[in-house]
């Protein structure tokens, strides 16, 4: 019954997915007796609209909508200022989902957005929007606010040619929200500004207004306001869209050649790409080649997203699509490649790059018999992120692993959270890092590496100082928009850091926009979180590369009775290094077991010690027998004693165990 169920909603709607099949089950199991054609009215009934489309269908709107009637275009904003909820009053709109008062940001999908609240994949929907009475294509790039998923942002404005930039009326302008619109501007992209969260009591959209005039040199009378939770003013928004906003500037009548801007895994047809075409037509059984790897592939599948994947036979050029080519893995499956018809020379689709990562962490099994599924799960999640980076590393301690590259810690922590609910992984995680730069002085170094700058984000493969000319960390220009009655602790909080401010201004009479030079190693762990106690929760803070300057670091060395442990040394500035290497020798004493001879826990830099804790060790009380007599006899055992406790300091191995070197590397 189930086959014939299947094969019923395969010939009616052209898809057929186990929720929707979940849906229907009831409704086609009393009305498998009617005849066809209530069967698919009653699926008609029950349907979206959207979704209701056959097969044939959505095929001839496809092929019908010229390119002058298509608008590609991403929202853009600071986090949490209403995204996803503008894209969802779009979605029910024009139909593509239904009205459902308890479903809430429909292309945040991912349990570890729906649990922190945030948007960090960019999710793509084609939908149709009928104007002046023509029906319109709009694919619709919803993408995340927060700095460390920038990437996501910039791989989605390489398949846009307008950006709809959505500013909170209660909040205003943030730090965010400079960083996306320059983004834009730099792309030349058309720029839709909307005004949301215009129905909440302390919103004040006259001065936000001024505030993107000031900044921006956008027109207050052009700025849109809407309520996206309400769904005021949400129609006037697509109308803006298909005036404002240009088609694609695309060829179809040219050689295919399309873009691949995101992808995924799915274990039964392996990475799937998101697909943006330039030029000419692609046809489901035509073979493609790859611009970058110059492997061939067969199209197996072509999708469109409706949100819901929806299967057509062809795509055009200025649509987007998502496609099935049996691609293994991020090695074939590369971000910002360009894809053609098989034999056909093509150039580049696109400019894209990938950004570089900043933050860098090893990433470990907790058992080593676990190495081989945990690979295969970080492989499967760079194929989803291609803004991690990965380098093979091994630990005396922890064992083989791997040493990832991430663009900041949210970055870090989200990949880690979905390592382990989409994968069943269970990773080690230590503390982060960033890469230094050196310039070596030995001439048996430089023979023997080629070149005479290293960049090194191990501590353990630092030379010797006086093999080293020069030492050099990175920076970022760091943006930060608060109260100006925070400005005070703000500015000291920068300082404490090592930070340089760069700039001042006052975006209007009761907040101010400052710009500091901060050591990427100052900002990566607890900055974020500092910056907003002090301010309340009213400050934002975004950054950005700002290459490697000249500095003084050094190399803290961990010793335990004398002898290295090259697991938990690490690199640190010169005037930070008493402050780290008392913080380590404090929490070691606390996770270092009582053994049976004194242990002593030493920082070092060099040969200089400047912090140490001991550990005493466990003693056997050898004049509890004595009663009385002469203290001679007492003096005796002591010194037998000592003299015991000092000869197995000479032989003896501290034992340190397992878990304390992931205690104390892990975050």
């Amino acid at each position: 019954m189930y086959k014939r169920i299947r094969w019923t909603l395969l010939h009616a709607t052209g898809q057929c997915t186990w929720n929707r099949l979940a849906a229907y089950r009831r409704t086609l199991c009393t009305t498998l007796i009617r005849p066809s054609s209530d069967i698919e009215a009653t699926i008609a009934a029950t349907s979206t609209p959207s979704s209701s489309l056959s097969r044939d269908a959505l095929e001839r709107q496809f092929k019908q909508i010229p390119v002058e009637r298509i608008r590609n275009f991403s929202i853009i904003a600071h986090v949490d200022h209403g995204k996803s909820t503008l894209a969802d009053r779009l979605l029910e709109l024009t139909g593509a989902i239904s009205r459902n008062p308890g479903q809430h940001q429909v292309l945040d999908n991912l349990q570890v957005e729906r649990e922190r609240g945030i948007t960090v994949k960019a999710q793509t929907a084609s939908i149709f929007y009928k104007h002046h009475n023509e029906l319109y294509l709009l694919n619709l790039i919803d993408t995340p606010g927060h700095v460390d998923f920038s990437n996501e942002v910039s791989r989605s404005l390489a398949a846009c040619d307008g950006v709809i930039l959505l500013v909170d009326a209660c909040h205003g302008v943030q730090a965010q929200t400079v960083a996306n619109y320059h983004l834009a501007k730099q792309r030349e992209l058309t720029v839709v500004p909307v005004l949301n969260k215009i129905d909440i009591k302390h919103a004040n959209p006259e001065q936000v207004t001024k505030d993107m005039e000031l900044l921006f040199s956008i027109d207050p009378t052009t700025v849109l306001r809407v309520s996206a939770k309400l769904g005021t003013g949400v129609d006037e928004v697509l109308q803006r869209v298909i005036e404002r906003i240009p088609p694609p500037r695309v060829d179809r009548e040219s050689a295919f050649r399309a873009l691949i801007f995101d992808s995924w895994f799915d274990k039964y047809r392996g990475a799937l790409n998101l697909i943006y075409v330039l030029n000419g037509q692609l046809k489901q059984g035509d073979d493609i080649q790859s611009l970058a790897t110059q492997k061939m592939y067969p199209i197996k599948s072509i999708s469109v997203l409706c949100p819901a994947e929806c299967q057509v036979d062809t795509l055009s050029a200025g649509q987007v699509g998502l496609i099935a080519c049996n691609m293994r893995n991020s090695k074939e499956s590369i971000i910002g490649d360009t894809i053609h018809l098989k034999h056909q020379s093509t150039s580049s689709a696109g400019s894209y790059k990938p950004q570089q990562p900043l933050v860098f962490a090893g990433v470990f099994p907790v058992d080593q018999s676990k190495h081989v599924a945990l690979r295969s799960a970080i492989d499967k999640m760079v194929l989803n992120d291609s803004a991690v980076t990965v380098k093979v590393d091994s630990s005396p301690a922890l064992g083989q692993g791997w040493r990832l590259g991430f663009l900041g810690l949210l970055h870090m922590e989200v990949f880690c959270q979905r390592l382990e609910q989409e994968h069943g992984a269970e990773p080690i995680i230590t503390a982060p890092s960033v890469t230094y730069r050196i310039v070596l002085r030995n001439p048996k170094l430089i023979k023997q590496h080629g070149r005479d700058t290293l960049d090194i984000s191990n501590a353990a493969l630092l030379p010797e100082p006086a093999s080293i000319e020069e030492y050099y960390e990175p920076l970022v220009m760091g943006t930060i928009i608060t109260p100006t009655d925070y400005v005070g602790q703000i500015i000291g909080l920068c300082v404490e850091r090592r930070g340089l401010q760069q700039s001042s201004v006052n975006i209007d009479e009761s907040r101010i926009l400052m710009k500091y030079v901060l050591p990427l190693s100052e900002i990566i762990l607890d900055f974020h979180d500092r910056l907003k106690s002090l301010s309340s929760g009213y400050a934002s803070f975004s950054y950005e590369d700002h290459g490697y300057h000249l500095t003084q670091l050094v190399r803290l060395d961990i010793h335990l009775n004398g002898r290295p442990v090259e697991e938990l040394c690490r690199i640190v500035h010169v005037s930070k290094a008493t402050g780290v290497a008392r913080h380590m020798v404090y929490k070691l004493k606390d996770l270092i077991p009582r053994q049976m001879v004194q242990i002593a826990i030493q920082a070092c830099v060099g040969s200089k010690v400047i912090a140490r804790e001991t550990i005493k060790a466990y003693r056997k009380d050898v004049t509890a027998k004595l009663y009385g007599g002469d203290v001679t006899r007492r003096m005796k055992l002591l010194k037998q004693q000592s003299e015991g406790k000092k000869k197995m300091r000479l032989f003896a191995n501290i034992r340190v165990p397992h878990e304390t070197f992931i205690d104390v590397l892990k975050r």
